[in-house]
C-alpha cells in the first residue's frame, strides 16, 4: 500500500467518478475563448493595424501565439494533475509567495469582475433584443439589465453545484452547438457576399495603406494585444485537471483542437465584416456585429443580440467553472481557509467556492468593473510569464512530474515565455498608470501573505472562526473539507504549536474536522481503494 503522503484526497477520489470526456472539454474550451471579444475588438485591431490584409495576419498570429500556449499548458496539465493553473503550478515548484500574491487578485477581483461584466452585457443584449416590441425607459431596463444578469448567474451557478458529467458539461456541449451556429449566420452570409455576389473590392491592395497612412511597428504590437484578448480562456481545462478522463490523450485534442477551431471562426468572422463593411466604417464600429447584420439581414438583425446572449451564456459558464475551480485550488493547498475547500463528494462540485465566487460576482457588480478589468488584466499576463519561468525551472532541475506527463519540445516552452514578458512590457510604455496599479495589487497580495501565511502561529479566535464556519458549510451544503496536506496531522506536536509549512486551514482541518467530524473523511476502505486503484502517486518536491 502507498504511503500517507500518496493518499488521495476527499476530491482526487471524487473526480474519478466525475470527469469530462472529449467533447465536454472542447466544448468549454470553445466557449470560454468565444464571448463577445469578436464583436468588439475588429473594429479597434483595423484601427492599429491600417489594412485588411495586416488586420488578418494579426488574427492569424495571435491564433499562433495561443496555439504555442496550448502547447506549453498541455505539458504543465499533464506534468502537474492539481487543479488551479497558475496558482498550483508556481506552488508545485515553491513559489508560494508568488503564488498567494497573483491568486488573491484572480479570487477577489478577476473572475468576479469578468462574469459581473458578462452577466451585464447579457442583460443589456437581452433589454436591446426586446426594446422593438417592449421598450423600457430609464431606470427600468437599468434594473431589468441587472436582474436578468443575476439570475442568469444563479441559474449557472446552481447547475455547476452537481455534478459536472450530468449537467454542466452537457449544458455546456448544448450552448457551444448553439454558439457555432449562431456565429455561422454571419460567416454563410459574408461568404455569400463575397463569393456569389463578388464584393471582393475591400480586398484589393489589401496591405497597402493610405496615402497619409503608414505602418507603425507599435501600434501593430497594440493589435496583437487587442486581440489577444478575443483569445483569452483557451487555459480553462487547467483550472479542472483532476475532472478530465485521460488527460494525456484528452488534453492535447481539446486545446489544440478547440483552439484551431476558433482561430479559423475568428478569420472567417472577420473575411465577413471585411467584405461587407468598408474600412473606415469597420475602423470607427463599435458594435460590427450589430453594423453587419443591418447591412445583409433586414428584419432578422433584430436577431443579434440574442445571439450575442448565447454567446455571453456559455462564456459566463466557463468563467464560473475556472474561478470556482481556481478558488477550491488555493483552499485546498491551505491558502485560504478551510470552508472554501469544501466539495460534495457525490459530485465532486466544488460547492463553497462556487457560492463564494457567486458572492463575490454580485459585489463587484456595483463597483466600477471596466475599471477593474483593465487592472487586472496586467495581473493575469505577469502571472503567466511565472507560470513559464517555473515551467522551465522544471526543466532545468529535473524536478519530478507526473509519470504520464507529455513533454513537448523546449523551444515551444522558451518563445511562449519570451512572448508574455513582452506582454507585459508593452503596457509599461503604453498605459503605465493602470499598469502599476496592477503591481500594486500583486505587491498587496505578497503583503498579504507574509501576514497570514508565514508567522508559525495565528490568533486564536481565527482558528475559532475557520472552525465554526467550515463545519456550518458542511452541514448546509453536504461538503467535505479537501485539505491536501491533509495527512500533516500525525506531526503535531501540541496545541499550541504549528509545524513548518503549515497553514491556518490545515491546522483547522488537523484539529477539529478530520477528528471530530466522520462526514469530512474518507474511511480507511475508502482510501485503500483509491490508492489501490483510481488514484497515480505523484512524486512531489
Amino acid at each position: 500500500m502507498s504511503s500517507i503522503e500518496d493518499l488521495p484526497t476527499v476530491g482526487d477520489v471524487a473526480a474519478t467518478r466525475h470527469q469530462m470526456g472529449l467533447w465536454s472539454c472542447m466544448s468549454y474550451v470553445i466557449a470560454n475563448i468565444i464571448g463577445a471579444g469578436i464583436f468588439i475588438t475588429p473594429g479597434t485591431v483595423l484601427k492599429l493595424a491600417l489594412t485588411n490584409g495586416m488586420a488578418l495576419v494579426v488574427w492569424l498570429g495571435c491564433g499562433l501565439i495561443s496555439l504555442i500556449g496550448g502547447i506549453c499548458y498541455i505539458e504543465l496539465g499533464t506534468s502537474i494533475r492539481d487543479p488551479g493553473c497558475d496558482f498550483a503550478y508556481n506552488v508545485y515548484v515553491g513559489w508560494e509567495g508568488i503564488a498567494f500574491s497573483f491568486m488573491w487578485v484572480g479570487v477577489i477581483m478577476s473572475f468576479p469582475a469578468s462574469a459581473a461584466v458578462q452577466a451585464q452585457t447579457f442583460g443589456q443584449y437581452i433589454v436591446a433584443g426586446l426594446s422593438p416590441i417592449w421598450h423600457l425607459g430609464s431606470p427600468y431596463d437599468v434594473i431589468l439589465e441587472r436582474g436578468l444578469g443575476f439570475a442568469l448567474i444563479i441559474i449557472l451557478t446552481v447547475l455547476n453545484l452537481y455534478a459536472i458529467d450530468k449537467y454542466a458539461s452537457k449544458f455546456q456541449i448544448f450552448v457551444t452547438i448553439a454558439k457555432l451556429l449562431s456565429l455561422a449566420i454571419i460567416i454563410v452570409t459574408g461568404f455569400w457576399y463575397l463569393i456569389v455576389k463578388g464584393e471582393t473590392e475591400h480586398f484589393k491592395d489589401a496591405f497597402t495603406p493610405l496615402p497619409n497612412e503608414k505602418y507603425d511597428i507599435g501600434q501593430i504590437s497594440l493589435a496583437f494585444y487587442g486581440a489577444l484578448w478575443s483569445f483569452a480562456g483557451w487555459d480553462i481545462l487547467n483550472y479542472g485537471t483532476p475532472e478530465i478522463k485521460n488527460p494525456r490523450r484528452t488534453m492535447p485534442i481539446a486545446l489544440l483542437g478547440g483552439i484551431s477551431a476558433v482561430t479559423l471562426v475568428y478569420m472567417a468572422m472577420n473575411v465577413s465584416y471585411m467584405t461587407v463593411l468598408d474600412t473606415e466604417t469597420l475602423k470607427n464600429s463599435s458594435a460590427v456585429a450589430a453594423d453587419f447584420a443591418r447591412i445583409t439581414l433586414g428584419d432578422f438583425s433584430y436577431a443579434i443580440p440574442f445571439m450575442i446572449s448565447i454567446l455571453l451564456i456559455g462564456t459566463l459558464n466557463s468563467n464560473i467553472f475556472c474561478g470556482s475551480r481556481f478558488t477550491h485550488a488555493a483552499a485546498r493547498e491551505g491558502h485560504l481557509p478551510t470552508f472554501l475547500s469544501c466539495i460534495n463528494a457525490e459530485s465532486n462540485s466544488p460547492r463553497a467556492a462556487l457560492l463564494f465566487q457567486l458572492i463575490c460576482t454580485i459585489a463587484v457588480t456595483f463597483v466600477d468593473t471596466e475599471s477593474l478589468i483593465t487592472y487586472v488584466t496586467f495581473v493575469m499576463f505577469g502571472q503567466r510569464v511565472f507560470t513559464m519561468a517555473a515551467l522551465l525551472w522544471i526543466r532545468y532541475r529535473n524536478i519530478p512530474v507526473h509519470p504520464d506527463a507529455i513533454r513537448v519540445p523546449l523551444i515551444f516552452s522558451i518563445l511562449f515565455f519570451m512572448i508574455t514578458i513582452a506582454l507585459v512590457v508593452t503596457p509599461f510604455i503604453e498605459d503605465f498608470t493602470t499598469t502599476i496599479v496592477g503591481v500594486g495589487l500583486v505587491l498587496m497580495g505578497f503583503l498579504l501573505y507574509m501576514i497570514f501565511m508565514k508567522p508559525k502561529q495565528l490568533p486564536g479566535f481565527l482558528y475559532r472562526f475557520n472552525d465554526g464556519i467550515t463545519r456550518v458549510t458542511c452541514k448546509i451544503l453536504f461538503t467535505t473539507p479537501d485539505l491536501k496536506h491533509a495527512s500533516e496531522i500525525e506531526t503535531l506536536k501540541s496545541d499550541g504549536e504549528l509545524n513548518r509549512g503549515e497553514t491556518l486551514s490545515s491546522r483547522f482541518h488537523n484539529e477539529s474536522v478530520v477528528s471530530n467530524d466522520e462526514r469530512t473523511t474518507l474511511s480507511t476502505s475508502q482510501i485503500d481503494t483509491a490508492a489501490a486503484g483510481t488514484a497515480e502517486p505523484m512524486t512531489r518536491l
